[in-house]
């Protein structure tokens, strides 16, 4: 059994938050510049460069990309032979939350209650999702969740006889109906299967996979790529001002599901798709 101890914790989440709203990844970034090669629009080419010059000063002045600094989502694969000594690991994520907005500048937008609506004050409690893993390590992904987008998300129980082509409406829908509201360009994240909060969890999964990495599975490899196409030619464009690039990319994961369901759910990002990992 190998000891953690809660301050490393503290710590790594702390940074994490900083990092995943200072710094654009590099496959959004090198994602953008491709897509810029290609946009039809001269508005929308000169929008997604402004989104790389808006990035670098971000990155130079140490300061968020956004505004909406989000909401913190962490992901937590905790290997079953670490364990965690000198606090709670659920404590001590939050205590690094709580660090990271204050230290980072963080717009603090978490409130204690849906329809009360009085805010915390230090972007806590984070939603957390753990995943027991083999090992002696924890990995933490820290990726804060902005609601311009997060609202334009969705789920849908279809039929099993709605089949592929339910799938690809239901996104293509949702999409459109987001029209300008999740800032485009965006990242679609879509979960395919298992239960109704198992789809949404899937789909707000598979945002973190990096943007030039498509499925390992050839048909939803595939079906990424058709869904990206007909998305690309909705016209909504950056900023929905017009053009050939509303989404980077199409992130497709899936699970088992009943024989009497097909839950499908799409979780739409901004460009930014904030995430940033550490290993402990």
């Amino acid at each position: 059994m190998r000891e953690i101890n809660a301050n490393q914790v503290i710590e790594t989440v702390e940074k994490l938050c900083i990092d995943a709203n200072y710094y654009l990844n590099e496959d959004i970034k090198y994602g953008i510049q491709n897509f810029m090669e290609s946009e039809k629009s001269p508005v929308g080419k000169d929008i997604l460069n402004k989104l790389i010059e808006n990035a670098e000063i971000a990155k130079e002045q140490n300061m968020p990309i956004c505004q909406d600094t989000g909401m913190a989502v962490i992901f937590v694969e905790a290997g079953q032979d670490a364990h965690i000594v000198g606090g709670s690991l659920t404590d001590a994520i939050n205590e690094g939350v709580r660090r990271g907005y204050e230290k980072g500048y963080l717009r603090k937008s978490v409130v204690k209650d849906p329809l009360d609506r009085v805010n915390t004050g230090d972007n806590t409690p984070a939603v957390i999702h753990y995943d027991i893993v083999p090992g002696d390590k924890i990995k933490i992904i820290a990726a804060p969740k902005g609601f311009g987008s997060e609202n334009m998300s969705a789920v849908k129980m279809l039929k099993p006889s709605d089949g592929v082509k339910g799938v690809i409406d239901f996104v293509i829908q949702t999409v459109d109906r987001a029209g300008a509201n999740p800032c485009p360009p965006i990242v679609v994240g879509v979960g395919i299967g298992g239960t109704m909060e198992k789809a949404a969890y899937l789909a707000k999964k598979a945002l973190l996979r990096p943007i030039n990495q498509r499925s390992h599975n050839e048909y939803y490899g595939s079906l990424e790529q058709e869904l990206l196409e007909k998305i690309n030619r909705l016209g909504i464009g950056p900023q929905g001002l017009g053009g050939t690039t509303t989404a980077l990319a199409v992130n497709i994961e899936t699970f088992p599901t009943h024989i009497a369901g097909l839950p499908v759910a799409v979780n739409i990002s901004c460009h930014v798709a904030r995430h940033a990992e550490a290993v402990l």
